[in-house]
């Protein structure tokens, strides 16, 4: 259905494929390949939201999901450092992630308890890149040191590894260029598992 949409807009404004397949920032054969071989069978959601933008049309006409069929999940403004720290009195709420149901389900985390944040700095490299989105599951807050948490610490947001330690944890990078970090007890709070990563490639 959406291929059949995207031909009648293109028809009937009287696009041209290969200038379209441009705008995208793809090969100019790229739409065309799309609408007469099918391949890729499905525009990733970067192209079609791309593509509905510039024709001024509905998402859903190119295949986007309803809003109604998504999850809405908050995004956290602030960064949550992998480096320095981000200050929770920055923190504000920016435009959602809208996540699949089906994928929420897969990763056992409930739409009311998730969060997206974006990381900042390299202390979690190569597990975590300086710009990644991370979903965090508010329900999984006990402490386990194969997992990655966002943890506020004396006002700081903080991507780490947590291991408990005498009088309060161990916050450990994945980088070994940065050093084992102590908070003590009372001084941090976790905020939530990292469940899920996005990143731009």
């Amino acid at each position: 259905m959406q291929r059949a949409n995207f031909a009648k807009l293109v028809a009937a404004r009287g696009l041209r494929l290969a200038a379209l397949s441009r705008v995208l920032g793809r090969n100019p054969a790229y739409l065309q390949q799309y609408l007469m071989r099918g391949s890729p069978r499905e525009l990733p959601e970067r192209d079609r939201a791309r593509l509905a933008e510039y024709l001024g049309v509905d998402e859903t006409l190119l295949g986007g999901r309803r809003a109604a069929d998504l999850a809405i999940v908050p995004r956290i403004e602030v960064a949550a450092s992998a480096g320095p720290g981000g200050w929770a009195e920055d923190e504000a709420l920016r435009a959602p992630f809208a996540f699949p149901p089906a994928l929420l389900r897969q990763l056992g985390v409930r739409p009311e308890a998730a969060s997206m944040v974006c990381v900042a700095g390299d202390s979690m490299e190569p597990t975590l890149h300086d710009g990644d989105d991370v979903l965090i599951d508010r329900d999984r807050c006990r402490i386990d040191p194969r997992g990655i948490f966002v943890l506020r610490v004396e006002g700081e947001l903080v991507v780490k590894r947590v291991r408990a330690a005498v009088g309060g944890v161990e916050l450990v990078s994945d980088n070994p260029a940065h050093p084992v970090r102590f908070a003590r007890a009372g001084s941090f709070q976790l905020l939530g598992r990292v469940a899920w990563l996005g990143r731009v490639l």
